[in-house]
């Protein structure tokens, strides 16, 4: 079973996620999650809890033995991110209010979710994927 991940931007989120999340696509488990942007000077983010969230989610993801999309959406660096106004943050459809948020997508909406304070917790995770 395979992973896909597709990284987008804000500027760029709207042809991904059309691409990948509209249609049938054999069966696969359709993902979002919702990240800080990294920092230039390594391979972590801004967001200490993305850090941390991160490892266990691709843990889960790889050991599923399924198939899955996964639209890792990048939010911006923090001030792009405080902005009440932020895209993600009015947009209906995921009203996020913290990152990391992973979202499962089913039947054109929002079938599950996590918010950052539940996005690492193993058990939290499992029942989402399943």
């Amino acid at each position: 079973m395979t992973v896909e991940k597709v990284d987008a931007t804000v500027a760029d989120f709207d042809g991904h996620f059309e691409r990948l999340f509209a249609g049938d696509d054999g069966g696969k488990l359709k993902l979002l999650l919702f990240l800080a942007d990294r920092e230039p000077s390594s391979s972590l983010t801004w967001c200490p809890d993305c850090n941390v969230a991160e490892p266990v989610i691709y843990g889960k993801l790889e050991s599923l033995g399924r198939d899955v999309v996964l639209l890792r959406a990048f939010v911006g660096d923090k001030p792009t991110w405080r902005d009440p106004a932020h895209p993600w943050r009015v947009d209906p459809r995921f009203a996020l209010k913290g990152v990391p948020t992973l979202l499962r997508w089913e039947k054109g909406a929002a079938a599950g979710r996590l918010e950052d304070d539940e996005a690492n917790v193993g058990d939290k995770i499992d029942a989402l994927l399943n």
